[in-house]
């Protein structure tokens, strides 16, 4: 088995894709530990919340996909990342949840905390929209796949519908 540490990271630096060295604080490494808390969340979402079937193993997809923008958001400006992004399918595939999940119920805002099973869904839900927040500065700064912003914000609309 590799090493676990390496010791490289002890002087405040961290590595971009490729080995690029950036500051431990650079906005990038800081989405990435944004979406990183993320998709632990989700998957304790996965297994405390109850749900059926079909959107557990849709959160369970989504959670592969975080790991490939993940990857996406630590390349370096200017180089390419091979690994295929699925976001624009999963958007997709939300919005057809979305809309089966809350066709005979009124949807409207929710005090988290009354059902048990739905609280980590909550706690997902604003941290999705934490990471949202901060991949829009991202932009800004490193311009990144429009199809990313777009499937963050659906995802916590997902989320919502889950409670």
């Amino acid at each position: 088995m590799k090493q676990i540490y390496t010791k490289t990271g002890d002087e405040g630096t961290t590595s971009l894709r490729g080995g690029m060295r950036v500051p431990k604080d650079d906005l990038r490494i800081e989405v990435n530990g944004q979406i990183d808390h993320l998709n632990a969340l989700l998957g304790v979402v996965r297994q405390q919340a109850n749900l059926a079937d079909a959107p557990t193993a849709l959160l369970h997809r989504i959670q592969q996909e975080l790991m490939v923008i993940m990857s996406h958001i630590a390349t370096p400006d200017g180089e390419t990342n091979p690994r295929p992004l699925h976001v624009h399918e999963l958007t997709a595939q939300m919005e057809q949840a979305i809309d089966s999940l809350t066709q005979d119920r009124t949807v409207g805002f929710v005090i988290p905390g009354d059902n048990p099973q739905t609280v980590f869904i909550h706690v997902a839900r604003t941290q999705t929209r934490t990471v949202e927040r901060r991949l829009w500065t991202l932009h800004r700064q490193h311009p990144i796949n429009a199809e990313i912003l777009v499937f963050f914000n659906r995802l916590s609309d997902f989320l919502f519908s889950l409670v």
